[in-house]
């Protein structure tokens, strides 16, 4: 009996749901799952959710005082919120979920590590061991030496927008869990730069630069796993059969269960141990060099943050007036699918650009619809569930 790609790439990779919908994970039931604002933001939205969003926003505004600022009170909902849709995810998978510190503070250590125990401890205090979850932080100097510690402590760490080999090492030095390299932004970038349509999965850019990377780990005999994301197309998905982890969004799950073809495993760990790689001692400073000469990574770097920066802020205004209404005696049924298109409508034009979402690629693939590359009002409307209404509660 034929298998489907799904079915094959399991037998030799842990597959992973990029995905914030609970539904979309007991469909797939993947693994592992991650979650970050963009997602949240999309799932809080659908009906099925409003009661978590809703006592998450009460709690949090009783929690915080009289004297605290809507802004300080959405900020506080979103970390409950991730821990939230975190717990839910945790009742249906076996393994982690990766759950993310503010973007905000990518470039701040101390920051990042009382956001991290923070949200380990919301956790631990609702019976969840700290061996299921993920601290997700950004793949910046900083952010390293923060997973560093919290490894230390048994915190276990998941370095997101990681674009660069200097990336991966100082995450491999500094005892990192996991990392998540992002095929298809790499692939973005290229083909940007070189005005080439299309690459094919054997030349694509992001799926070289993976495998470089776990090539180099299985080489050196490292124990941080590599999980690929961001895909563009299940092409990239087949050429990294073997990965140690892929995290992968509903749309290409759904095309990989569909399709029916043979799928050989491409990455190994006895063609790496074989291979001729050079060993690089990493430290601050070589990083930083590194980091300068690959404009690439750098650029992509700080996209990503400001990106997902943006979708938290876009969340947290959300929240802020989600919560206004609901004192005010009235239920958000649906959210604003205008304020969010003008949001991330940076020029104007009509329409928003993957460039212009810069957060979660596994939301904007779900509501660009027609696949052109180009999310629309109507798309935003379809997507998050058109404008709002207000109703007696």
């Amino acid at each position: 009996m034929a298998q489907s790609l799904l079915e094959q790439l399991r037998e030799m990779t842990i597959v992973v749901a990029d995905t914030g919908d609970i539904q979309a994970i007991e469909q797939f039931k993947p693994h592992d799952a991650t979650t970050n604002p963009s997602l949240i933001t999309t799932a809080a939205q659908m009906p099925r959710y409003q009661e978590i969003v809703d006592e998450t926003l009460l709690k949090a505004k009783a929690d915080a005082g009289s004297d605290a600022s809507d802004k300080d009170i959405a900020n506080l909902a979103f970390k409950r919120l991730a821990v939230a849709f975190g717990l839910k995810i945790l009742q249906i998978i076996p393994g982690r979920v990766s759950t993310e510190v503010d973007a905000r503070l990518s470039f701040d250590t101390e920051a990042t590590l009382a956001t991290a125990r923070d949200l380990i401890a919301q956790y631990e205090a609702a019976g969840v061991s700290r061996d299921r979850v993920l601290i997700k932080i950004a793949s910046t100097w900083e952010g390293i030496q923060a997973a560093k510690v919290l490894e230390q402590e048994g915190i276990h760490c998941n370095l997101t927008l990681l674009f660069g080999l200097h990336q991966a090492i100082a995450c491999a030095e500094a005892g990192v869990t996991l990392i998540s390299p992002f095929v298809g932004r790499i692939l973005d970038w290229y083909k940007k730069e070189t005005g080439r349509e299309a690459y094919s999965p054997e030349e694509d850019p992001g799926v070289q630069s993976v495998t470089e990377i776990y090539n180099y780990y299985k080489k050196f005999g490292y124990s941080t796993e590599v999980m690929g994301a961001s895909f563009r197309n299940i092409g990239e998905i087949t050429q990294l059969a073997g990965c140690d982890l892929l995290t992968i969004s509903p749309q290409l799950l759904a095309q990989l269960h569909e399709t029916e073809a043979d799928l050989p495993r491409q990455l190994q760990p006895a063609t790496a141990a074989a291979a001729e790689i050079t060993k690089i001692s990493m430290d601050q400073a070589t990083f930083e060099q590194m980091h300068q000469r690959d404009r690439m990574a750098s650029e992509k770097l700080q996209e990503g943050i400001r990106g997902f920066s943006k979708a938290l802020e876009t969340l947290e205004t959300m929240l802020a007036e989600r919560l206004r209404l609901r004192l005010q005696g009235e239920k958000l049924v649906t959210q604003a699918a205008e304020e969010v298109f003008q949001a991330y409508d940076l020029d104007g034009d009509g329409f928003i650009t993957r460039e212009e979402w810069m957060g979660t690629d596994a939301v904007f693939d779900a509501l660009d619809r027609d696949h052109d590359g180009k999310v629309t009002p109507d798309e935003i409307s379809a997507g998050l569930g058109g404008g709002y209404q207000l109703v007696p509660v």
